[in-house]
């Protein structure tokens, strides 16, 4: 039987990356291979704010700083520290991730995905401009991507940090390259001479609604909208609008992944019972790639308010156009939060996206068996 390493964001304590991780072990599972995480070596981010985002202590207080300073409620804020500082204990055992690292083991193939793995023009210090999630030095046979993500990384960036001749001289070396989205598959064909795949992301192509039986069925009388986004994200004009809108409809604010202003409650759920809690809404409202995922999969209505990059400031509308565009589902975008109640009124033809995944989980079954069975 094959061993399989997947180097993702496996250690990231949110939601989406958890979900993600989760999925593409179930795929490459039921192939039949054995499944393990590796871990990369964090590096030193290209972008910074200050020389104590290097320092892992003082990178600790002020996120913890930062969650006082976002306007919720105190009880809020309490129970999303908690909620944060729990994440890893409580859901790494799903993953088969212990406390001890797993650097460079002897693998018969590297699969390097999904999520924003080729994310490397950024600020986030948990991840940094980190060549291990390329490749390099890897100690496997073979070295392939899954549905991996450039992020809000271009190649005009990788060109301004002088970092293109690199990144493209690794993805060299790849046997098998996927990618998520139209940005990260330009910048592959430019900096190599591969062909490339394009998959959808691991929670869109693992069947969670019926194929996991780890998601809770449970119904609640109360009426809610949720608010899927991170801490600090929406801003004040925009929270005040959602909660006017919510109170005029009679629904409360469910706040799931991070803790917002116009919240009734904040939820802190597993992994697993964020697909419950989905299903069970009238209406979703999220920025956020997975957040969009876990609506369509329950087939909820949804809105996703799509914000540009400027400057080094971090945007989504490369990842999510690209998603909701090719589900057909680019009516769901919106860039002003007053949109929302005229798409929210929409009905979605929800078994037309369904024929839609339909070929795309073969396609990215196919990619999976190709390249890592027999």
């Amino acid at each position: 039987m094959k061993k399989v390493g997947i180097m993702s964001m496996q250690r990231i304590a949110n939601y989406g990356s958890f979900l993600q991780a989760y999925a593409l072990k179930q795929l490459i599972e039921k192939i039949g291979c054995n499944v393990e995480f590796v871990d990369y070596h964090v590096g030193t981010s290209l972008i910074t704010d200050n020389k104590e985002d290097r320092n892992k202590f003082f990178r600790k207080i002020k996120k913890c700083l930062e969650v006082f300073q976002y306007k919720a409620s105190f009880t809020h804020k309490i129970a999303f520290i908690r909620y944060k500082k729990s994440f890893l204990k409580k859901y790494m055992p799903f993953l088969g991730i212990t406390d001890e690292m797993n650097f460079n083991p002897t693998l018969d193939c590297l699969v390097i995905g999904s999520d924003e793995v080729f994310n490397c023009i950024q600020k986030n210090s948990n991840v940094g401009y980190s060549l291990d999630l390329f490749g390099k030095n890897n100690n496997a046979d073979k070295l392939i991507s899954y549905a991996a993500s450039f992020g809000n990384t271009t190649l005009e960036k990788l060109k301004e940090y002088n970092k293109s001749e690199e990144i493209g001289m690794l993805l060299q070396k790849f046997d098998a390259i996927s990618v998520r989205d139209t940005n990260s598959r330009t910048i592959v064909e430019q900096l190599t001479e591969k062909k490339v795949t394009y998959n959808l992301d691991p929670v869109l192509i693992y069947d969670y609604m019926n194929c996991c039986d780890k998601i809770p069925k449970f119904k609640t009388d109360e009426k809610y909208l949720i608010l899927y986004a991170y801490a600090g994200r929406i801003s004040d004009n925009e929270s005040d609008w959602i909660s006017a809108y919510a109170k005029e409809k009679n629904l409360k604010v469910y706040a799931i992944g991070g803790i917002q202003k116009c919240a009734d409650c904040f939820i802190d759920c597993s992994p697993f019972e964020i697909f419950s809690y989905f299903q069970n809404a009238e209406e979703i409202i999220t920025d956020t790639f997975h957040g969009s995922i876990f609506s369509i999969i329950t087939h909820r209505p949804f809105v996703t308010i799509i914000r540009k990059s400027v400057g080094s400031s971090y945007g989504n509308e490369e990842k999510l156009k690209d998603l909701l565009e090719r589900l057909g589902l680019e009516n769901r975008m919106v860039e002003k939060i007053e949109n929302t109640e005229k798409i929210n009124n929409k009905m979605i033809d929800y078994p037309k996206v369904d024929n839609l995944l339909k070929g795309y989980r073969k396609a990215a079954k196919e990619y999976l068996k190709d390249n890592l069975g027999g």
